[in-house]
């Protein structure tokens, strides 16, 4: 009996996938926006639950509101109306109008922060390794934490350094190893 329970998946595997293909479940994104190098633009007549945008901008206007999350990778976030939920860059700007508002958390990575009057952050602050500019009415209700850009670049370029050090110095030992195997630079010819 064992011999026959792989022939009867191998027979029913077919039948299976033929079920999933033909009722396949749908997607429930109610107003999410996820793009690939084109800006997702959030007005009040085009609002936007979660946004999620690689190699591209995020634009909120100020009498719109994100009712979810902001995930940008390699574009900018410009906020002037209300983010509700978390707003979250890796190597683009987050700019913040006067008077606007995000919800939780606000965490960049590798890009700057730019926040006008009056702005509030309902969670934490987190820029990593990069500038924050901000206002002195700025609310943040958590933590903030702030690492400029060079406690990132000052070891790499001292780790870049070493390894240009040692890549040098083998290449010239094995240099000057070949040159005595050779023979080199040949006797003269009296």
């Amino acid at each position: 009996m064992p011999r026959n329970i792989p022939a009867l998946a191998l027979a029913l595997a077919p039948a299976l996938l033929a079920t999933l293909v033909a009722f396949p479940t749908q997607a429930r994104a109610n107003a999410d926006a996820v793009q690939f190098g084109e800006k997702i633009h959030a007005t009040a007549a085009n609002p936007v639950h979660d946004a999620v945008c690689f190699f591209c901008s995020v634009d909120i206007d100020q009498d719109a509101h994100v009712t979810g999350d902001i995930v940008v990778f390699f574009g900018d976030v410009h906020i002037s109306g209300i983010a509700q939920h978390d707003v979250v860059n890796f190597f683009g700007d987050v700019k913040a109008d006067d008077n606007a508002s995000i919800g939780h958390d606000l965490v960049s990575m590798f890009g700057g922060v730019r926040l006008g009057q009056d702005v509030s952050i309902g969670g934490d602050m987190v820029a990593m390794f990069g500038a924050v500019h901000q206002a002195d009415s700025v609310t943040v209700r958590k933590d903030r934490v702030v690492q400029p850009a060079w406690l990132f670049f000052i070891p790499l370029a001292f780790l870049g350094c070493l390894v240009v050090l040692i890549v040098s110095s083998v290449r010239a030992s094995r240099r000057r190893r070949w040159m005595m195997m050779h023979g080199f630079p040949p006797p003269p010819i009296h």
